[in-house]
């Protein structure tokens, strides 16, 4: 899960009552206000993207082209030489 205020990857906070998404880097805990000064980070896909490894990329654009991941993993490699 990504962090809404500055896009660092959250970790699952255990050691509460109650399990709640966390980002270390800004401090910013799950269910909070963002605050009035600070813009909540939008990711394109094409970031989102970026940041994946092969079988993420191809499980990504499987789903979102309705297509099965062995055509779209076929697809990428082929292509990626």
């Amino acid at each position: 899960m990504k962090c809404p205020r500055c896009g660092a990857e959250m970790v699952l906070d255990n050691h509460r009552k109650y399990e709640a998404w966390m980002c270390y880097e800004c401090g910013y805990m799950e269910g909070r206000n963002l605050g009035d000064n600070i813009q909540a980070r939008k990711i394109t896909n094409f970031e989102r993207l970026r940041s994946m490894n092969f079988n993420e990329a191809a499980t990504f654009l499987s789903k979102g082209l309705g297509l099965k991941e062995e055509k779209v993993s076929a697809w990428l490699d082929a292509n990626s030489k």
